[in-house]
């Protein structure tokens, strides 16, 4: 028996089924002697794990012991059962009508009467890549993801003989790897990667959707380079799992598709990533968010501050006004983060009441929000540990976790999140349509209480929070709810699945922000996307007491606002700083950018990313970035110190015109060719346009 399923083809030997081509990218090539693989690794503790393979993931216990039992294949969705004499494995792959992403992930049945331990289990697998095996790992190349605080989302493109992958003998125990181990999905690497073939010219692409530990890797065996993908695993991230007598374990979902491009693959995983995203209501039209965070109120915001700050927000359009950390608690802000817990309403800096000043923002046509850290407790509020009891905490070692001031709740015990509940119920009980879920540090490979492991208690508290998180957005329907963790360290699919938008760093250098807002399309919905745009760079943590109308012109020169505005026009915009303090010619150019960002909701909603020059590093002095809608080209163009001349390539269609869209009274140079767009800035300058190109 052969089998097709949407560019997988799979084939029945000896009562074993194989996965023999993957998109025509892995697996046998023409004139190549065919060789079959499995597609899925199952390791049982106990159970001889038999290759000589080092630390490596690969020909687990129940790995060529599975055996062929059914399939069924209805329309988009493809189910392959196999079994050994201990488990059943049931593969899923799930297609889509307008993209070639295809979705997969692995439930694992004990079939025996006794309860059984998971190591680790792939979501999935797949053999062949490059023309020549092992012979083709020079022109092999893998994009990583790395990231970090305020350096979100730099992909680095290394060949795998870089990584340290060589054509040895038959097989090596070298792994190139990826993995992180905690509550901080993102906090070093994506989990997601891109694997080019420069011989053949194609890209594959897959993306792994956890919000706490995860893994990957790439090797060799038998001369064949192979990849596995999926969940957490005992070597590597403190996992494992008993399984009880009949009862089921899914993996993570993972995501995969190839394409002859780069943008290619992208375009498809942004159009899969838009079926997985639980809608949300009041954020339909992607409004502009305030946030008083950032280069303004920081962490001590107050009544005064806000009534000064929000008529001038409100006369540039914003729609939603975000109070950040700080409303709460009546100690000095710089003692906040180790006394939060109860999240009452500070009455020390709101001394009228926070509903009051939610109440003057509304006055101004705007919604109010406010921000919450809900996951943790200070470590010093000692009133919420007592109330909650050392059940409700992550534990390791016998010891209640604690990290950067910071204890954590557990999402499994029901007086946390009956508490919770009662916080959320409070705060929109005060007004609010918007709040900022934030999480700042990481508890580390997970709880031993209740658990099986310590990365089994993660992942079961992991899971229940976002539960909760969704049964928040259900029982507030016009609330909008933001994901933020140090900005972007828990920047995945599992979380982005949920929430509707996601702060992408907690960069506060905007000459720097370039870098991460032109390859984040990459990683995140333009929709989702969370993008600072602060105009006036604060130089101190307490501005307020600074900063006045003649400090701020005289420092801050319009192509710093237009550059700040252009940051945020192709993700979601997150206005902040002293707006206020501006004169009325660089307020124009803000609210001329939040109209414009008005203008292209449904062009970004349908949007594809599109990176001219690939993607961009720190090191780069140029930056291109954007999106494609309909017939429409939108681009970020950033000059940053470079020579001023942007050549940009387009390879998407002929190009029939282009404009500057933002601002509009730009007098630099712009022509075009069929084949690219040509923008000469101020050379040695740090300078942005936002472009608008007419396909064919």
């Amino acid at each position: 028996m052969k089998m097709n399923f949407k560019g997988l083809n799979f084939e029945l030997i000896d009562n074993r089924i194989y996965l023999t081509d993957c998109f025509g990218f892995a697996n046998a090539k023409e004139g190549q002697e065919k060789r079959y693989f499995d597609f899925a690794e199952v390791q049982i503790a106990g159970e001889n794990h038999s290759v000589h393979g080092g630390a490596k993931m690969f020909q687990s216990s129940e790995w060529g012991k599975l055996k062929y039992i059914e399939y069924s294949d209805i329309g988009n969705k493809l189910e392959i059962v196999q079994a050994s004499k201990l488990v059943s494995v049931t593969t899923h792959f799930q297609a889509y009508e307008d993209t070639n992403t295809i979705r997969v992930w692995n439930v694992v049945t004990n079939l025996t009467d006794e309860p059984i331990t998971l190591e680790h289990v792939s979501s999935f697998e797949c053999y062949g890549f490059g023309k020549n095996g092992t012979d083709s790992v020079r022109s092999l190349y893998l994009y990583k993801f790395y990231n970090s605080w305020h350096v979100e989302c730099q992909p680095v493109r290394l060949s795998f003989y870089e990584l340290g992958l060589f054509n040895g003998n038959r097989r090596s125990m070298k792994r190139i790897s990826g993995c992180n181990t905690g509550s901080w999905s993102t906090k070093e690497e994506l989990p997601m990667s891109i694997i080019e073939d420069a011989d053949a010219g194609k890209f594959f692409m897959f993306q792994i959707e956890s919000n706490n530990s995860w893994y990957y890797e790439i090797s060799d065996h038998e001369k064949l380079i192979y990849l596995n993908i999926g969940g957490p695993n005992t070597t590597f991230n403190q996992w494992s799992k008993v399984l009880q007598p009949h009862s089921d374990f899914e993996t993570v979902k993972t995501a995969i598709v190839a394409g002859d491009s780069l943008n290619g693959v992208l375009g498809e995983m942004t159009k899969y990533r838009r079926h997985i995203v639980t809608p949300c209501k009041p954020d339909k039209k992607l409004p502009t968010i305030f946030n008083e965070y950032m280069h303004l109120s920081w962490d001590n915001p107050n009544e005064n501050r806000t009534a000064l700050v929000a008529p001038a927000v409100a006369e540039l359009g914003v729609k939603y006004y975000v109070i950040d950390c700080g409303w709460h608690d009546e100690c000095e802000y710089d003692q906040l983060y180790m006394n939060v817990g109860k999240w009452e309403a500070s009455k020390k800096r709101f001394p009228n009441g926070i509903k009051a000043t939610v109440n003057l923002i509304k006055s101004y046509g705007m919604k109010a929000g406010l921000w919450i850290e809900p996951e943790i407790i200070g470590y010093e509020c000692a009133e919420m540990e007592k109330y909650y009891g050392d059940e409700c905490f992550l534990h390791r070692n016998g010891k209640k976790i604690i990290t950067s001031n910071r204890k954590f709740l557990d999402f499994r015990q029901k007086k946390v999140t009956d508490y919770l509940t009662s916080v959320i119920d409070r705060m929109v009980d005060y007004g609010i349509g918007y709040i900022k879920f934030d999480y700042n540090q990481d508890c580390g490979a997970g709880t031993e209480l209740n658990s099986d492991s310590l990365g089994d208690g993660l992942c079961e508290h992991s899971k229940a929070y976002l539960e909760w998180v969704k049964a928040m957005m259900e029982r507030h329907p016009g609330v909008i709810i933001e994901a933020c963790s140090s900005g972007g360290q828990r920047m995945d699919y599992k979380t982005l699945s949920i929430h509707p938008l996601i702060s992408t760093s907690d960069q506060t250098n905007y000459k720097k922000y370039p870098y991460i807002a032109g390859n984040i399309l990459s990683a995140v919905l333009p929709e989702q996307a969370a993008v600072w745009s602060y105009p006036v760079e604060a130089l101190s943590m307490t501005v307020f007491d600074e900063d006045t109308y003649e400090t701020v012109n005289a420092r801050v020169d319009e192509e710093q606002v237009i550059m700040n505005m252009v940051n945020s026009l192709l993700g979601r915009m997150h206005l902040a700083s002293a707006v206020h303090l501006l004169s009325d010619n660089k307020k124009e150019l803000i609210k001329e950018g939040v109209a414009y960002y008005d203008s292209i909701t449904a062009a970004k909603k349908q949007g594809l990313p599109y990176l001219p020059w690939g993607f961009t590093d720190f090191y780069k002095d140029k930056v291109a970035s954007g999106f494609v809608s309909g017939k429409k080209l939108y681009l970020a163009a950033w000059n940053l110190g470079g020579d001023g001349v942007m050549e940009i390539p387009v390879d998407i269609g002929a190009v029939q015109g282009a404009k500057i869209a933002y601002p509009l009274r730009s007098k630099e140079e712009l022509t075009f060719t069929a084949n690219g767009v040509t923008l000469k800035l101020k050379p040695g300058s740090y300078t942005a346009r936002f472009l608008e190109i007419d396909l064919a």
